[in-house]
C-alpha cells in the first residue's frame, strides 16, 4: 500500500521531501493502531490520532496539519474514501510569534565570516529574499545578468516570481556558473550530464536535460543516484550544507539571536520596509499568497497604527 501511495504521490508530482513526510506519517498512523489496514479504520481513528499528537505528543500546529494533510491523501488519492471534516479533533495551537531579524551590521559579520559557495548562497538568500530550497535550485538559465534579476522558479505554492539580482554578486555569480559549466563539461566526457527536469519538461523537451542552461548554479561536488528512477546525476548542493555554514558563521560573529537561514529572508524584508518599499511590493519579492503574511514585518518595525515612543524617552 505504501508503494501504491509513492506511486500517487510521483504521479501528481510532489517533491521528495514531501513523499517521505506523507509516507512517514501513514507508517506512523498504522502502527498507532496495531497494523491494521487503513480500510478497516475511518475518521474516528485518524481523529484520535490527530488529537494524540496534540495532547500527549505536543507537536506544532504545522506538523499536526502536516499529519492531516497525509491522511487525508492516503484516504482520498489512494483508496478512494472521503473522510468528512473531523471537527472534534483537538488542534494543536499556532502561537503567533515575531520572526527573528538581524540587523545589517549582524547579517555583515555573519557573512563576513563565510566564504566560496555558501557565502554566495547565504548573500543571494539575504539579497533577494530568496528561500534556502529557492537558492539551491536556482538554474543557469534563470539568472539574466542584463535585466538584472533572477527568476525563482516553483516556489512554495508552485508560483513562480522574479526578484533583483544584487549587483554586488554580479561577478561571484558569473564565477559560480562557470564553474558549474566545467563540472558539467567533465560529466559530459564521463557520460553523464543529464540533470534532473520535472517530468513533463523531461518529456518535452528529451535534450534539456544534457543543456547548460538547465544547470544548477550551486551544483554538488559530487553525483549522486536519484531515489526516484536510479538515475545517476548531479544534483544541487544539499541545503543542509548551507545551513550548517549560517549557523556557524552565526556562532563566529558572535551573533546571540537564533538565526539560520530563514532569519536571511526575514531581514531581506524588514530592511526593505525600514528603506520605505510598500507591502505589496514586499509581498510579491516573498512570493506571499496574502499580503496579512507580509503585514508580520511591519509588527517587527514597531510601526503602523499600534507604534509608539516610550514616555520614558520624553522624560528629561
Amino acid at each position: 500500500m505504501l508503494d501504491e501511495v509513492r506511486a500517487r504521490l510521483r504521479v501528481r508530482h510532489y517533491s521528495l521531501r514531501t513523499e517521505r513526510a506523507y509516507v512517514g506519517w501513514i507508517r506512523r498512523f498504522i502502527l498507532a493502531n496495531g497494523k491494521r489496514h487503513p480500510r478497516e479504520m475511518g475518521e474516528a481513528e485518524v481523529a484520535v490520532f490527530l488529537t494524540r499528537l496534540a495532547v500527549e505528543g505536543r507537536v506544532a500546529a504545522g506538523t499536526q496539519n502536516q499529519a492531516l494533510a497525509a491522511l487525508l491523501f492516503l484516504y482520498r488519492e489512494v483508496l478512494g474514501v472521503e473522510l468528512p471534516w473531523m471537527a472534534e479533533v483537538v488542534r494543536a495551537k499556532r502561537p503567533r510569534r515575531l520572526p527573528v531579524v538581524l540587523t545589517r551590521d549582524e547579517v555583515a559579520r555573519v557573512l563576513a565570516m563565510m566564504d566560496g559557495r555558501t557565502w554566495l548562497a547565504a548573500a543571494l538568500m539575504y539579497g533577494t529574499g530568496m528561500r534556502v530550497m529557492e537558492a539551491m535550485r536556482v538554474r543557469v538559465k534563470d539568472v539574466d545578468f542584463a535585466a538584472h534579476e533572477i527568476l525563482v522558479r516553483e516556489g512554495k505554492g508552485g508560483k513562480d516570481r522574479r526578484v533583483p539580482l544584487p549587483g554586488r554578486l554580479t561577478v561571484p555569480l558569473q564565477d559560480a556558473i562557470a564553474h558549474a559549466a566545467g563540472l558539467h563539461a567533465l560529466d559530459l566526457e564521463a557520460g553523464f550530464g543529464a540533470v534532473w527536469l520535472p517530468a513533463a519538461l523531461a518529456r518535452k523537451y528529451p535534450g534539456a536535460a544534457t543543456e547548460r542552461g538547465w544547470q544548477y548554479v550551486f551544483p554538488a561536488r559530487r553525483r549522486s543516484r536519484d531515489p526516484r528512477d536510479g538515475a545517476v546525476r548531479r544534483h544541487h548542493l544539499d541545503e543542509a550544507v548551507v545551513q550548517r555554514a549560517v549557523r556557524a558563521a552565526r556562532v563566529r560573529a558572535g551573533v546571540v539571536k537564533p538565526a539560520t537561514c530563514h532569519t536571511l529572508r526575514h531581514s531581506f524584508a524588514t530592511h526593505l520596509l525600514e528603506a520605505g518599499y510598500d507591502l505589496r511590493t514586499i509581498q510579491e519579492l516573498l512570493g506571499h499568497q496574502d499580503v496579512a503574511t507580509t503585514q508580520i514585518y511591519t509588527h517587527v518595525l514597531n510601526r503602523g497604527g499600534r507604534g509608539v515612543v516610550s514616555p520614558l524617552d520624553a522624560v528629561p
